[in-house]
């Protein structure tokens, strides 16, 4: 029997607030993995193996062969303490989902359980990817190396993600970059130790470390054109226990992003040109770690044509926005993007809600309705164009 979203709903929500209690952080999403399982075994879906240990793809069989859409939910959490006082907060200490992936996750089950009841209305298939490990880890990567988007192979691939400041339930995109690319970046400056009463017996590593992190914002503002985007953040400084010792070595953490993955090369090269060079000077010696963990996040021309087409026929022109501007903000759904045609789709959480990643952000029941139909409308149309 085809079910509506307004009888599913109730259970959808009640079910996001079950994830939102068990938050679990990068691969370890055991009790996440097994809650989505448990409420897929009533849907008669073709559910996987996992390919990672806490994945779960579920894949909806139509009535006969066809074209594959993919839907991906990530799962992960992050180490947060819930400041939201809800009455199905975390009951993981230090852990919450404060990036909405409990949302995220909820949405694909809702558009799930509408298009199993309604499976004998189309040809082809459905695929449902329950991904962990998007923050930090980037697993979307592994689980595409490992194969969970083949066999099917998928035909066209949609993600969602909740977006803070936007009106609840409004749906937004832009052709193009949606996101910038995420390199990691670890520098460990070593010198020699000593008395700081003494300081010319010592190389002092922690001199050469702050003169890194002054030259370090030059790299953006003296070798990237002004008129492409790029962030080079310096967040962790560490070194030294006492205030009277000259440390060994100091360690700078942090990340570089860019919207063009010629101007991620660019900030790479300038890095470690300037890292190498400022420690040279300074006599200390100097280890680069550099890993790019996100590349840009890329919509296509023509599903995100399609995705714009869906929105306004779903919510219609006044609850859909063209986004002017990209996010400096990164996502492992790129990885989707670079091998299958796709659109990655932002969700307004509320004009008023909590940035991401903040201790009170919790997000929105209001807003899984609108997430839902976008998912079922786009896979309905997404399966019948060629």
């Amino acid at each position: 029997m085809m079910r509506t979203l307004a009888e599913i709903l109730p259970g959808i929500i009640e079910f996001r607030h079950a994830l939102h209690r068990i938050p679990e952080m990068a691969g370890a999403e055991f009790e996440t993995a097994r809650a989505i399982r448990e409420r897929l075994a009533g849907l008669d879906l073709e559910v996987l193996p996992p390919f990672l240990g806490t994945d779960v793809v579920a894949i909806l069989h139509g009535r006969g062969p066809g074209r594959n859409v993919t839907l991906r939910a990530d799962i992960d959490a992050l180490r947060v303490h819930e400041e939201t006082g809800a009455a199905y907060a975390s009951r993981h200490d230090g852990r919450m989902h404060a990036c909405g992936h409990d949302g995220h996750a909820a949405m694909v089950m809702g558009a799930a359980e509408l298009l199993a009841s309604r499976r004998d209305s189309f040809d082809g298939s459905v695929r449902f990817v329950w991904q962990p490990g998007e923050e930090n880890r980037a697993m979307g990567r592994d689980l595409i190396e490992a194969g969970a988007l083949e066999n099917p192979r998928a035909d066209l691939v949609t993600a969602l993600h909740g977006m803070p400041g936007l009106p609840v339930g409004v749906l937004a995109l832009r052709n193009g970059a949606m996101m910038a690319s995420c390199a990691h970046f670890k520098v460990t400056i070593r010198g020699r130790g000593g008395h700081s009463s003494r300081p010319h017996q010592a190389i002092d590593p922690v001199v050469a470390a702050a003169a890194i992190v002054v030259e370090l914002q030059s790299v953006v503002s003296r070798r990237i054109d002004p008129q492409q985007a790029a962030v080079l953040s310096v967040c962790r400084i560490a070194g030294g226990e006492l205030a009277n010792v000259i440390p060994d070595e100091v360690v700078l953490e942090g990340t570089a992003r860019a919207l063009d993955m010629e101007v991620a090369a660019a900030l790479e090269t300038g890095l470690r040109e300037v890292v190498e060079a400022v420690s040279r000077a300074h006599r200390t010696r100097c280890e680069i770690d550099y890993r790019l963990a996100y590349p840009v996040t890329l919509n296509a021309p023509e599903p995100t044509a399609l995705a714009r087409r869906v929105i306004r026929e779903t919510v219609g022109d006044e609850r859909f926005v063209e986004l002017a501007a990209s996010s400096m903000e990164a996502e492992d759904f790129a990885y989707y993007l670079q091998r299958y045609p796709g659109v990655y789709v932002k969700l307004g959480t509320g004009e008023n809600c909590p940035a991401l990643h903040n201790s009170k952000f919790d997000f929105p029941d209001a807003a899984l309705a609108a997430g839902i139909e976008y998912l079922v409308n786009f896979t309905s149309a997404g399966l019948m164009t060629e």
